[in-house]
């Protein structure tokens, strides 16, 4: 997102924090009905046009927004999204990709609320080795054609009584509407989501072994050093690498794996 709308996600996060603080709200609920809300926009062309038409005033589009979803879900959800549509977007998707991102969110704050969170980042990142290491499945649970139904069929049992709800509902969201996402980008999203709520960065750190308790902690304090954050790492294993560690923290990669000091001195000898 850029301008605009980038502001209205950063101020409609805001708000998501403050209703969460209270004690009271059920983030999980509230992020099931934010999904529920964001499949009404993706569907209704003509409702998130209406929705982010700046020739309407805020207000406007806050009661008309009242009107349309009391007594379907809560009055929080209510207050989020009216808040949302009171904001200026640079284009009428954003305002969906808003709403769905806020709804993964919900559900990083009610996993962090019932400490589980650690556990759903690292059952997000475990499940996407899975799918990466099975043509098959990742097939089965991103063929345009299959129905929705039994994409969620399969994750739930995958991941049921496997694996945190929250991962389950997240997972199920992302196969069953990626709207334009690869599953892959869809699972990534949710990290940096769950990484952004604890103010650190994640760092995928491939290796040719496992690495020991200490190597990881040594890892991690040097990282944080280098980028000013705490790192959360996911540790993937691949014999291919031979020896040493590749690190990727976003766009940028460290790489001083033995595999990748070959592949230079071949191609120095071709040169």
């Amino acid at each position: 997102m850029i301008g605009a709308s980038r502001e209205a996600l950063a101020a409609g996060r805001e708000n998501l924090e403050s209703l969460t603080d209270n004690t009271s709200v059920d983030a999980a609920e509230l992020a099931q009905e934010l999904t529920a809300v964001t499949a009404l926009l993706d569907r209704e062309v003509s409702l998130r046009r209406v929705l982010t038409d700046p020739s309407r005033s805020g207000q406007d589009k806050a009661t008309f927004v009242g009107t349309l979803l009391s007594g379907q879900v809560s009055g929080e959800t209510v207050d989020l999204v009216s808040g949302l549509v009171r904001s200026r977007w640079s284009g009428a998707r954003d305002l969906v990709d808003a709403v769905e991102e806020l709804s993964a969110y919900a559900e990083v704050i009610a996993a962090e609320k019932t400490g589980q969170l650690d556990d759903v980042e690292d059952e997000l990142f475990r499940f996407g080795r899975v799918v990466a290491g099975s043509h098959e499945l990742r097939a089965a649970l991103t063929e345009p054609k299959a129905g929705a139904a039994a994409k969620a069929e399969l994750v739930k049992k995958l991941l049921g009584g496997r694996a945190d709800a929250g991962t389950v509902r997240l997972v199920v969201s992302l196969v069953t509407a990626p709207r334009g996402r690869s599953l892959e980008q869809g699972l990534e999203s949710y990290s940096k989501l769950a990484a952004a709520r604890r103010g650190r960065v994640v760092a995928l750190v491939t290796s040719a072994v496992p690495l020991s308790d200490g190597q990881k902690q040594r890892l991690a304090a040097g990282l944080a050093g280098l980028y000013g954050k705490q790192v959360h790492l996911n540790i993937d294993v691949d014999p291919q690498v031979v020896g040493g560690v590749r690190v990727q923290i976003g766009d940028e990669v460290i790489d001083g794996t033995v595999s990748s000091r070959l592949e230079g001195a071949r191609q120095g000898l071709e040169g």
